[in-house]
C-alpha cells in the first residue's frame, strides 16, 4: 500500500514519519519524502485517522488520492533538486524533469499546480531557490558566486536581482542581518 504524506521535506522528516509508522505497529517497506510503502495492503478507516491524527501532531497530513497527491509530488521533486543536489545545471528543463517523474503532461501539471496553489510552478522554483540562498547565507559556509554557481544562476547579478525582488533586499542586506527573527522560512511555507 501507499500513502502520500504532505509537508515531508527532510531527512529527519522521513525518520519522524518512519517512527511513526512503527510506533502505530505498521510494517513500512520504503519511506521517502511524501511517499510512503507498507507491507500492508489496506487499512481500515479507523487505522488511517490514527496514524493521521499522529502525522498532524508533527505537522505531516496524510493526503487523499488525486490532485493533491500530484502537486505533493511536484513539490518534492522541486525541493529534492534544489535542496539535495550538489549542484543545479544551469539551464534545468524543469517541464521536462516534472513531467517524465510524474507521468503526466506539463501543461495539464502546470495549470493544476497554479489552479491549487495561486502561484505557477516557476514562482515556486525561484522561491525554493531563494530559500536555499537565505540558508546558505545564513550559515556564511559559500560566497555569492559560490552559492550562484551552486544553485544554477547565470551570474552574482541574477541572483543578487531575483533575490531583491522576491525579499525586498539584496542579499548582503540579509546576510548583514541574517541575526533578525523571521528571516527564513520552513520550506513547506514557502
Amino acid at each position: 500500500m501507499e500513502l502520500y504524506i504532505k509537508n515531508m521535506v527532510c531527512n529527519r522528516c522521513i525518520t519522524a514519519v518512519q517512527n511513526e509508522l512503527l510506533k502505530l505497529d505498521l510494517h513500512p517497506i520504503d519511506v521517502q519524502m511524501g511517499i510512503v510503502k507498507l507491507e500492508e495492503e489496506k487499512l481500515d478507516d479507523e487505522k488511517l485517522l490514527i496514524l493521521n491524527n499522529h502525522l498532524n501532531a508533527l505537522g505531516f497530513e496524510l493526503l487523499d488520492k488525486g490532485k493533491s497527491r500530484v502537486i505533493e509530488q511536484i513539490k518534492n521533486l522541486i525541493i529534492e533538486k534544489i535542496f539535495h543536489t550538489e549542484f543545479l545545471e544551469q539551464k534545468v528543463n524543469w517541464s521536462g524533469l516534472i513531467s517524465d517523474k510524474i507521468f503526466h503532461e506539463y501543461g495539464y501539471l502546470s495549470s493544476l499546480f497554479s489552479s491549487v496553489e495561486g502561484v505557477t510552478i516557476e514562482q515556486y522554483i525561484i522561491r525554493q531557490k531563494i530559500e536555499r540562498v537565505k540558508e546558505l547565507l545564513f550559515y556564511d559556509e559559500l560566497n555569492l558566486s559560490e552559492i550562484a554557481n551552486k544553485l544554477g544562476y547565470s551570474s552574482i547579478a541574477h541572483l543578487s536581482a531575483q533575490f531583491k525582488k522576491v525579499t525586498g533586499q539584496t542579499p548582503s542586506q540579509f546576510k548583514s542581518t541574517r541575526a533578525s527573527e523571521g528571516q527564513r522560512k520552513s520550506i513547506d511555507k514557502v
